[in-house]
């Protein structure tokens, strides 16, 4: 998982008074979040949703991407509270200006539940990420973006990290194949992988795991030799979306530095009205039943 990813914000006037004085906690306004609440149903998520924050992400060639996440941060709510203070979220995400990684990111996980008296804590940041790809054949060089979340929760003062990102492939029909005098039907389809790390891991090295089970991959750019080639690729490696995600599963359950993960594949199909699903979850850390 990539550990360089660093949020910008603005310098207050006065960072040692910004990071040791509670707003909130400096006047003597009435705190009606912080008053009890009498109807005993404790809240399991509350919090702040769809903030973009700017970022700067650091990828495997060393190289920095500058891009805005978008940012939910949530926390439990105990049923004695009547309500929890929303400008707190927005007070942690823009006091962190240093690296937002697998470290970092677990430090405001805990910050956050700290500052807001919860047992419990949710943060997911989701961005796009670029790879520059080189055409198969030709060589030449373009961007392809990829949707990638990094997910924190703590529970009883414990962080886990895991990462999603959601790849977009070609998938071309077996059965089309078989069937037909000439041709297959082929189509766009997004595998989607949720990991949870117990190892640094690369955006990229996920990102490369689902292409390499594809029918075959995509490209930003393409001469007319590449586009030839990755026809006749996906056509002699043609995969049902069942075959997908079995042959993705299989490579991630080898991958010693995955602890869990979902994989879901959904093919749009272009002969019909509908898309074509498959989903496989393992947790390799989990007792056999």
């Amino acid at each position: 998982m990539d550990a360089a990813l660093t949020a910008r914000s603005p310098e207050p006037a006065d960072r040692s008074t910004a990071q040791t004085q509670d707003p909130d906690k400096a006047t003597n306004i009435a705190d009606v979040q912080s008053s009890r609440d009498h109807r005993q149903i404790a809240i399991n998520k509350v919090g702040i949703k769809d903030i973009r924050h700017p970022v700067r992400i650091k990828d495997r060639s060393g190289r920095e991407q500058h891009t805005v996440a978008t940012f939910n941060m949530s926390v439990f709510l105990p049923h004695h509270f009547k309500g929890t203070h929303m400008s707190r979220f927005v007070a942690i995400l823009n006091g962190h200006e240093r690296e937002i990684g697998v470290g970092t990111f677990k430090e405001m996980l805990t910050e956050m539940v700290e500052r807001l008296e919860s047992e419990a804590g949710h943060i997911e940041m989701r961005f796009p990420f670029f790879v520059n790809k080189r055409a198969p054949v030709s060589g030449v060089e373009s961007l392809l973006d990829y949707d990638v979340t990094l997910i924190g929760e703590v529970r009883g003062g414990e962080p886990e990290l895991s990462i999603k990102v959601v790849v977009p492939v070609t998938s071309l029909c077996p059965c089309s194949k078989e069937i037909s005098r000439y041709g297959a039907h082929n189509q766009r389809s997004h595998v989607t992988v949720e990991a949870k790390t117990r190892g640094f891991l690369w955006v990229e090295e996920l990102i490369e795991l689902v292409e390499a089970e594809a029918s075959a991959q995509l490209y930003g750019l393409l001469k007319r030799p590449d586009e030839k080639y990755v026809t006749e690729h996906a056509y002699d490696n043609p995969k049902f979306v069942e075959d997908t995600v079995r042959d993705v599963a299989r490579r991630l359950h080898a991958e010693e530095r995955i602890a869990a993960y979902v994989v879901e594949a959904e093919n749009f199909e272009s002969i019909h009205n509908h898309s074509a699903y498959a989903m496989v979850a393992r947790d390799k850390e989990a007792s056999p039943a």
